[in-house]
């Protein structure tokens, strides 16, 4: 790896830390783990079979189910089979879920405004740009 390599490493892993800090405090605050904070994030605007979201997640099925089911009982989330397969069951947002993860969208938004407020509005649009670049060649977010 050469020294511009590593330093680009080393803001990535800098700035996942400044990110995970954030999320971990915006889990904490709505007595969320912080899979079931991704599991809203994921499952804000879709829905998704069970298996799918555990591949996003990296879970194994008997986990999945556990996550499922506890949030199931604090009305985040429902299930229902899948319309295309009788046999898949695919998880959703409740309206209290959907609330939640905007809510805690909103929260991470504001406490990560800071570090996205010291660039120009060209330098946002571009470092966006080159992230969405960067995740879709990388497949490490993918299911699967």
């Amino acid at each position: 790896m050469t020294d511009e390599q590593d330093d680009v490493v080393d803001m990535l892993v800098q700035t996942a830390f400044a990110t995970m800090a954030v999320l971990n405090r915006v889990a904490a605050e709505h007595d969320l783990s912080l899979t079931q904070l991704r599991v809203l994030g994921i499952l804000r605007d879709r829905r998704l079979r069970m298996s799918v979201l555990a591949d996003y997640l990296g879970l194994d099925k008997s986990t999945m189910t556990g996550l499922v089911q506890r949030a199931a009982k604090r009305g985040l989330l429902a299930r229902a089979p899948s319309p295309g397969d009788g046999r898949a069951v695919e998880v959703f947002l409740t309206p209290d879920g959907v609330a939640l993860a905007q809510s805690g969208r909103d929260q991470v938004a504001r406490a990560l405004a800071p570090l996205t407020a010291a660039l120009p509005p060209a330098d946002r649009r571009r470092l966006q740009g080159l992230l969405a670049r960067m995740l879709d060649a990388g497949g490490i977010l993918e299911p699967g």
